[in-house]
């Protein structure tokens, strides 16, 4: 019987246009010293960055495999990949419809044992290795000719392969005061001396250090906060350069505005109270560069969608790509805006006036005809964002919904006050991001971004 062999295999793959000049590389490493036994790398010619990756996991696969070929079922691969869409894949999580990634998943599942292959995504900065040995090989074809081991500088570049020591995350996520008091004593026991820069008040004790927040409608601040003192509310977790522990990786919230519908360019009222419009032409082209761009990123894991159609046609388009199923969350349908559905905004301004003023006004205002005021959708755009978050920790989730949840979403992220609504701009299909950690801070990553449409 042979012996038991484990081996790690890091692999990845490039293409320099996606369709493009191609190459992969991949590289087999004792996990015990961290020293590489092999490495392989190819030019292959025009293809894209997925066709690239999974060519350079069947590499890494073959060569394990050539290393130990009297270890037979003995042989235990664990395979770190920075590309989720072939981690997830593989690991059976994402179905494969995409008809290139099909036989290449087939034939990656053919070289071992599945029960004898486990994976894992990393960040690409930890996979160095096997991304410069990708690199050489298409730098190879490029000058015309084959890689060669021999004159391979890519184990310079190996990142540290040393196991992680990082504790695990403790509480639900969103647990904003027990989170940011954790990271507090954290930091406290780590200097081993009382943290001075957070103190954490002891309970029932009012924590006098930092002002309140002002009720809405009031003064912007105390004479003391006007003069610079902390803006942070008491208990709120840290921000900034203060939360230093590792708190793990975060909900990362992609928020993609739904396509265009018909009523988009004519920039008329269209929310939950309307006629339901569905994707126009435009939309569902748009749609689709929107699919395309997060099948080249492979990072998206999860995807939840209004109810409303245009959303869930933008949510099918991009589902079908990753081959992913799509959840629907009420908390993510549009405002409804009442007897203003269908109208513009000069519409309703000759026709209701008043109730336009108010409703710019204050947040409280809902438009005429019982629609709803934008902190009745506050609340629960709030709500659905922490289902999704405690749900999803740590996993990478799309939300494909309309302009007031997104801009809700980013506002209560920044902190920033109600009427911060009518100072973004948002276009069909853009993408924004925002990260949510375990200790209840938020991270606004991108706004409004429409490059995957030009």
């Amino acid at each position: 019987m042979s012996a038991a062999r484990q081996v790690v295999v890091e692999a990845d793959g490039g293409s320099r246009g996606n369709p493009g000049p191609a190459g992969y590389g991949a590289v087999v490493i004792d996990p015990a010293t961290g020293e590489p036994l092999a490495e392989t790398a190819e030019y292959i010619g025009v293809a894209t960055n997925n066709v690239a990756e999974y060519r350079g996991l069947i590499a890494g696969l073959t060569a394990a495999k050539a290393l130990f070929p009297d270890a037979g079922d003995a042989l235990r691969v664990h395979v770190r990949m920075d590309s989720k869409l072939v981690v997830e894949q593989m690991s059976g999580r994402w179905k494969i419809k995409h008809p290139d990634m099909k036989p290449l998943a087939a034939r990656a599942a053919a070289v071992l044992p599945p029960s004898s292959v486990t994976y894992e995504w990393i960040p690409r900065a930890q996979n160095k290795h096997a991304d410069r040995l990708a690199n050489e090989a298409m730098d190879a074809g490029r000058d015309g000719r084959q890689w060669e081991a021999s004159a391979s500088t890519a184990v310079l570049d190996a990142p540290a392969r040393t196991p992680s020591t990082l504790p695990p995350v403790q509480g639900p996520p969103g647990d904003q005061v027990a989170g940011a008091a954790k990271a507090r004593a954290a930091l406290a026991a780590a200097r081993g001396a009382a943290d001075t820069l957070f103190p954490v008040p002891e309970p029932g004790v009012p924590d006098t250090t930092v002002p309140s927040a002002p009720a809405p409608g009031q003064p912007a601040g105390t004479a003391s906060e006007k003069a610079g003192a902390p803006q942070q509310k008491a208990g709120a977790p840290q921000t900034g350069w203060g939360s230093a522990p590792d708190l793990g990786a975060p909900a990362t919230l992609v928020l993609l505005r739904h396509g265009e519908t018909a009523l988009t360019p004519e920039k008329r009222f269209s929310g939950s109270g309307g006629t339901d419009p569905e994707l126009s032409a435009t939309g569902r082209g748009q749609a689709e560069r929107a699919a395309e761009h997060f099948a080249a990123l492979g990072t998206v894991q999860e995807i939840v969608s209004s109810p409303l159609r245009r959303c869930r046609e933008t949510a099918a388009a991009v589902a079908d790509r990753l081959g992913l199923d799509v959840r629907i969350d009420e908390g993510l349908r549009e405002t409804d805006f009442g007897a203003w559905e269908g109208l513009t905004f000069g519409e309703v301004r000759e026709r209701y006036a008043d109730d336009l003023t108010a409703w710019l006004a204050s947040p409280d205002t809902a438009p005429t005809g019982g629609g709803e005021s934008f902190a009745q959708v506050a609340e629960r755009v709030a709500a659905a964002r922490d289902r999704i978050v405690a749900r999803y920790a740590g996993r990478t989730v799309l939300l494909v919904t309309h302009v007031t949840p997104i801009k809700t979403l980013v506002r209560l992220a920044l902190g920033a006050p109600p009427e911060a609504l009518f100072r973004m701009e948002l276009s069909a299909a853009s993408i924004s991001t925002v990260a949510h950690y375990a200790d209840g801070n938020a991270s606004v990553r991108l706004l409004n971004d429409t490059s995957h449409l030009r």
